[in-house]
């Protein structure tokens, strides 16, 4: 179990914090991440890399000559923000474009996405494209839906060096997508992680049991099978790599692999080593020449007791990628020519200062807007572990911690807004910015959606009306499943939101007051979020891992649940 730690919801910002401190040679801190502590050279594409804590040496470690130019670091097994990324590549780049690389999960591609976005719209050309290597979460025929592990570093090894050669932008994005294509993992894990301030990991493994397939979230595995010996595991690992090879590789006898044997976060290097003698074997005895193996803890999940294999099969340029040199905190091949340290650039940790001007009206409204965040960050504390746990069932178990986080974050925000004078469109502005900031993930995101969508209804200068409310929240619930491309049935907050809005927009034509429309409404979103125990998820981490959700509600669903029948109680208190 994670051990050392002070507040659990500071977990990540504290870790990031003491890594850039103790690697100031290739690093340097900036707001959401890291860059590279080395000068720039002008008109080079950047390759910004990034994801959740939880994981290193990915995603921080990674960053230095040869490899990335910087890295955003997100909450604990969480996507960094929109607003991270962009502030990291923003500071990374040198004219030359970015190319930004990320796991393939949701969380990722919806804030990696919303920051190409915005970096484009500031005219800085950007690419983006996600790792899906693990073999285990998807069938061939769905790829595009695969998890990214491991295979993760193969890839951005590949971009970066292309970039370190002075490829265009097109052409390090196309080396990227030529290496995921290549890239094949696999995992088996004897026990899950445990994350900061839990007093028991995410899934267990029965006696004598291996889990098989698992990702790096602390999901459990898609099957189980005796534990095996270290020669049985390689068997196993190689054997399910060998029969998916990429649809350029007609058979494995006479090809080149870059191969990793990777530890998930306790298995020993003495281990890894025994096992990597007899994957060495079986490679060599299928005709496979290995190239510049690397064995050791290169994309982890906490202290999860397990191992992954990687192949990425080469053609000569992905090869003499691979064997580039590179000079990072946890991956150094060959010598990188010298370089000087670069001087220090603008950051935007310091946020400026602003005033608002609103209405008395507005800001009426804006002072039931305040307590309703009030309210709403104490249910969340009060029912984090519980989220935690419902969430580990067949995800990743973060939902708890990630809502803290948003929450915490919004109504210190609104706090702020409230005493600089805001109305209540300026106020829910601030919220919804801060929560998708400071959360990450995919709820991260989705909530800065439903708070910026009922901001936008408020304003400034008018006193809300019941009508102008159930607006909002209507175009919340269009915005949450345009972004998040969820609908109702695939067992998301999305199964809530929508009934909920619904409701309370019925109830409100027909001439219900407020605080009586909401009310019916949060008794049918509580209903909903119940129902979501019976269905089977189609979307996010816990998709692979759909039969061991029936019988649980969706966390996200529940803590929607529980946060509307709060705000019904700041609307009792101050309609």
């Amino acid at each position: 179990m994670t051990r050392l730690y002070n507040d659990p919801a500071a977990f990540a910002d504290e870790a990031l914090e003491g890594f850039a401190a103790a690697h100031r040679r290739w690093v340097r801190p900036v707001r959401g991440g890291v860059v590279r502590a080395t000068a720039k050279t002008p008109g080079q594409v950047a390759v910004v890399i990034g994801g959740g804590s939880g994981h290193y040496p990915a995603f921080s470690g990674l960053v230095g000559q040869g490899l990335a130019h910087g890295a955003a670091v997100g909450n604990v097994f969480a996507s960094p923000s929109a607003q991270q990324i962009a502030g990291v590549a923003r500071i990374a780049q040198a004219d030359g474009g970015v190319l930004l690389l990320f796991g393939n999960y949701a969380g990722d591609v919806l804030h990696f996405g919303q920051a190409a976005r915005s970096l484009t719209a500031d005219g800085i050309p950007t690419r983006t494209f996600a790792v899906t290597d693990d073999i285990s979460s998807a069938a061939p025929a769905e790829s595009h839906k695969r998890r990214g592990i491991a295979g993760d570093l193969p890839v951005f090894k590949a971009a970066a060096a292309a970039a370190e050669q002075g490829r265009t932008l097109q052409e390090v994005a196309d080396v990227a997508e030529r290496a995921n294509a290549r890239t094949r993992s696999f995992g088996i894990a004897f026990s899950g992680c445990t994350l900061p301030g839990a007093d028991h990991p995410l899934f267990t493994v029965p006696e004598g049991r291996t889990a098989v397939g698992l990702g790096i979230h602390g999901e459990p595995g898609i099957g189980e099978e005796a534990v095996p010996t270290a020669d049985e595991a390689a068997g196993l690992l190689v054997s399910a790599l060998l029969k998916e090879l990429p649809e350029d590789v007609a058979a494995p006898g006479g090809q080149r692999a870059a191969v990793i044997l990777n530890g998930l976060g306790s298995v020993k290097y003495e281990e890894l080593f025994v096992v990597y003698r007899r994957v060495a074997q079986l490679l060599t005895e299928a005709g496979v020449t290995i190239v510049d193996p690397e064995v050791g803890e290169l994309v982890t999940s906490f202290d999860m007791a397990g191992v992954s294999l990687t192949l990425t099969w080469l053609d000569d340029d992905l090869e003499a990628l691979w064997a580039a040199p590179a000079d990072t905190p946890a991956f150094r091949k060959g010598a990188v020519p010298e370089t000087v340290l670069a001087a220090d650039e603008p950051d935007d940790m310091v946020q400026d200062e602003r005033s608002y001007e609103a209405t008395e009206e507005s800001r009426a409204a804006a002072a039931t807007a305040l307590d309703a965040l009030r309210r709403l960050k104490e249910t969340v504390d009060a029912h984090a572990d519980e989220l935690g746990r419902i969430d580990a069932v067949a995800g990743d178990g973060d939902h708890g911690i990630g809502m803290q986080r948003g929450s915490t974050a919004a109504h210190a925000a609104a706090e702020h807004a409230w005493a600089s004078g805001a109305g209540a469109g300026s106020l829910l502005t601030a919220a919804g910015d801060a929560w998708a900031d400071k959360a990450g993930g995919t709820s991260g995101a989705l909530w800065g959606i439903i708070l910026r969508s009922l901001a936008d209804a408020l304003g400034d200068t008018e006193q809300p009306t019941p009508a102008t409310v159930a607006h909002g929240v209507r175009a919340a619930s269009d915005g949450v499943r345009e972004t998040g491309g969820a609908e109702v049935g695939d067992k998301t907050m999305v199964d809530v939101l929508v009934p909920f809005a619904e409701t309370l927009g019925q109830q409100v034509s027909s001439g219900a007051e407020l605080t009586a429309a909401w009310d019916t409404a949060a008794t049918a979103a509580e209903q909903a979020a119940r129902d979501t125990a019976h269905l089977l998820p189609r979307m996010g981490r816990a998709r692979p891992h759909a039969e061991k959700s029936l019988g649980t509600p969706d966390a996200g669903a529940h803590s929607l649940a529980l946060i509307v029948r709060a705000v019904h109680g700041a609307l009792t208190t101050r309609p």
